[in-house]
């Protein structure tokens, strides 16, 4: 069985920052593409950013230059760098990471969530 635990979330002012983790347990090979979304209510969950297992990224274009995804992959975790915040990045936060594990093939996995605030 693999969990993914997020944390870091949190209240913060318009211009703040905060910095999102996510931590990958259980009998773990190996972790492929790496992700980001969010979700607010009503909504979709769509795609913050995202990262393969050699470093590669992607975001979506809100978040450019202004958010940095990473990974140590020694560590199975994933972190998520978000500066100049603006309330509409108010959202429940979730990682997610395609996984290969003891004794299955390669699947996706989902955390719980985090939920960011940014107040105005």
């Amino acid at each position: 069985q693999v969990q993914l635990v997020e944390s870091g979330g949190g209240l913060v002012q318009a211009g703040g920052s905060l910095r999102l983790s996510c931590v990958a347990s259980g009998r773990i090979l190996s972790i492929n593409d790496m992700g980001w979304y969010r979700q607010t209510p009503g909504k979709q969950r769509e795609l913050v950013a995202a990262i393969t297992s050699d470093g590669s990224t992607n975001y979506a274009d809100s978040v450019k230059g202004r958010f940095s995804i990473s990974r140590d992959n020694a560590k199975n975790t994933m972190y998520l760098q978000m500066n100049s915040l603006k309330p509409e990045d108010t959202a429940v936060y979730y990682c997610n990471a395609v996984v290969k594990a003891i004794p299955t093939i390669p699947m996706g996995y989902w955390g719980k969530g985090t939920l960011v605030t940014v107040s105005s």
